[in-house]
This record gives structure tokens, sequence and C-alpha cells, in this order.
């Protein structure tokens, strides 16, 4: 027989898990970190999307083509790889992806670059990724901007922009009808 003790207690014991579980999902601290986490949250043809990452600094190193190679994987930012989610079901660049939250690699290069929407959200940087999980992979093309220190993400319109020491790159979004 179970005593009204024991589901006191069950029902406290759930509680707090339902309030934990909110921040086990999100980055983790980064009051010891050199890069500090970044989070952006807009709508975009009526689908809520949200950005979180790391925002490394350029601190007055060549960052394209050195500290973040060419023509390989990067996190898309510091720490942990940077997440998007999507609301709801979406085109990106013409292409459909379904709704829910991705890590977004990139492959930057000096004309192309190649985002990747990988269907494993949690992981540290880009080291364990795995291809066979990749849900969406499309090229856009990076422009000059004007200097930003701290790596940024923004929506701009219909699109998700990263800007980052003297460049932008981004992907348009649309809900996918």
């Amino acid at each position: 027989m179970v005593s009204n003790r024991s589901i006191r207690l069950l029902i406290v014991l759930l509680a707090l898990a339902c309030i934990a579980l909110p921040t086990i999902a999100e980055r983790a601290d980064d009051a010891d970190r050199a890069s500090k986490n970044g989070k952006i949250t807009g709508t975009i043809d009526g689908v809520e999307v949200t950005v979180e990452y790391g925002r490394p600094n350029v601190k007055g190193r060549t960052i394209w083509g050195d500290l973040v190679p060419y023509g390989q994987v990067w996190r898309t930012g510091a720490d942990e790889a940077t997440t998007i989610t999507f609301s709801k079901d979406v085109s990106i660049e013409g292409k459909a992806l379904k709704a829910g939250t991705y890590a977004l690699f990139t492959v930057p290069g000096k004309k192309e670059w190649n985002f990747i929407f990988n269907k494993e959200a949690k992981q540290w940087g880009a080291y364990k990724r795995d291809a066979k999980q990749d849900m969406l992979s499309v090229n856009v093309a990076p422009h000059s901007v004007d200097h930003v220190e701290s790596m940024t993400f923004a929506i701009d319109g219909s699109k998700v922009m990263l800007h980052w020491d003297k460049l932008a790159v981004g992907f348009s979004v649309a809900a996918h009808s």
C-alpha cells in the first residue's frame, strides 16, 4: 500500500524534474568561457526560429582560412555545436526541412559556404558529427561587411545571417507549404 507521504514525495520530485528539464537542454554556463553564449529568436514567415551558439571573438586573429579553415566542417561558433530550432516545417533556400532542433554546421569557402542541418542537435563541436544524420545541406555565397568582433547571428527579413570578422553569410527561410 502506498502512503500519502510517498505520493507527496513523488509529486515533489516530478515538479522538480519539470523545472530542471528546460535548463538541461540549454547551453552550459559561460561564466568561465572566453566565448560567451548567444541566442536569437525571431519569426520568419510565421515560423519561430531560434539559434543558440557560442560567440568567439576575432582578437586580432586571421579567421577565415586560418582559425576557421576553408573546406572543413565547422561547428559554426565556439564550444557546443550551434543549434537552430524551427517551430514549423520550413524551406531553406527552397529545400524542405521538418520542424525541430538541429545542429548547424558549416563548411566555409572563399566563394561559397555550405550550411548543414544535422538532426543530432546536442554535440560538442563538430568532432563526432555523423554525416548520416545530416537532414539538409544548402550552398550560399558570403559577402564582405564592416568588422564584427564577436560572432553574431541575426534574423534579417527572410534570412538567418551569421556576421563575424568582415564576413556575412546566411540562408533564406520560408514556411513550407
